[in-house]
């Protein structure tokens, strides 16, 4: 039995019919015509995308035993958390949910990171970071910043997966025009579809991958970027006085999320040479992103972790230890964000009042 064949209208979904008086195809449905050979090409083009393929490669060096002489792992009895420091350090508390931690056991096995991005502010300096922060927010609670107090500052060194590559990708969309004028009679509105197919490549540079599960990821995101041009190679003289979380999202859970941020980045440089053309929509259909040179590294990453205590309640904040960029979550004043809603709806509230008064007043 043979197969149907069926064209389908790029701008509708409809299927196109064969029209012998201008040799096109055309849509019964929004009659739109296309040029066969014009149509053909999309359809080859739109044949071409298929599934991406992201390949990683290169794999870090292991520790050596002279490497990890005088180096222990603290768990934390609560996170399960694995903290690398100095033996000598002692007992200590956990950096992400402030509670004791001992050690436990000597350091042994994991990857040894390729880089390190070594703290450049003190904890001097993130404590007046985080006074700053707390000052600069209008709609915090007075008390909070009278009353709250630090419990715990940690410099940790954050692990990360870097992955750099060349992004080969393709994509298409439709994009929407619409036109409107108005005549003596009547209002009308045009719209006209277009499809669009975009293709190019694009270098990435140390793409960064939390591989810590204590370190909320949103948090740390927050915080980037990280200068990487900075990074120096590896080496435990830079952990003196700090901590390092042990990786516990291997190399092959982190690979998805650089996938995501790869292929998020690059649809989204080639959807904006669409845009740029003043279309009133677009919309993506399909993209197929293929890495090609892809290799990947171990790092960590300096971060200053806060964590404070008010109304019995903990606020954990998080400070770039290499540019200085600070972020977290504050308590909400109610009362003073309800007053800033309406100093700045009151604009808005008198002029509908206005609109409504002169209305009725026609």
């Amino acid at each position: 039995m043979s197969a149907i064949l069926e064209q389908k209208c790029p701008c509708c979904g409809g299927a196109v019919e064969f029209n012998a008086g201008t040799q096109t195809l055309k849509c019964p449905y929004c009659d739109t015509e296309f040029d066969i050979a014009a149509m053909e090409q999309a359809a080859e083009k739109s044949a071409s995308i298929g599934q991406d393929n992201f390949n990683w490669s290169s794999q870090g060096a292991e520790w050596k035993p002279d490497e990890i002489n005088g180096m222990g792992v603290y768990t934390c009895k609560s996170c399960a958390g694995e903290i690398v420091a100095d033996e000598t350090t002692g007992a200590t508390s956990c950096p992400y949910c402030g509670n004791p931690v001992v050690l436990t056991s000597q350091f042994s096995g994991g990857l040894k990171p390729d880089l390190i991005i070594p703290f450049k502010y003190d904890k001097k300096a993130a404590k007046e970071a985080l006074n700053k922060y707390v000052a600069s927010k209008k709609i915090v609670p007075k008390i909070f910043k009278d009353q709250n107090h630090i419990d715990e500052i940690k410099g940790v060194y954050v692990p990360h997966w870097l992955f750099t590559g060349t992004a080969v990708a393709a994509a298409d969309f439709t994009a929407e025009r619409v036109r409107t004028w108005s005549d003596s009679n009547y209002n009308h509105t045009e719209t006209s579809y277009f499809s669009c197919y975009r293709s190019g490549n694009m270098n990435f540079a140390n793409i960064p991958v939390d591989g810590s599960t204590k370190m909320d990821d949103t948090l740390m995101e927050s915080i980037e970027p990280f200068n990487a041009n900075e990074a120096v190679p590896f080496s435990t003289a830079y952990m003196a006085g700090f901590l390092a979380d042990k990786y516990d999202v291997g190399l092959e859970a982190s690979i998805p999320r650089a996938n995501e941020r790869v292929k998020n980045s690059v649809v989204s440089a080639l959807e904006k040479t669409v845009t740029d053309r003043m279309y009133t929509a677009v919309i993506p259909k399909g993209s197929q992103v293929d890495i090609a040179n892809g290799s990947y590294k171990y790092a960590l990453y300096p971060v200053w972790l806060l964590n404070t205590t008010w109304n019995g309640k903990k606020y954990t904040f998080a400070m770039n230890g290499h540019t200085g960029k600070f972020v977290g979550d504050l308590p909400l004043d109610k009362g003073a964000f309800w007053k800033k809603v309406a100093i700045l709806t009151a604009p808005m509230s008198a002029v509908a009042y206005f609109v409504l008064w002169a209305l009725g007043n026609m």
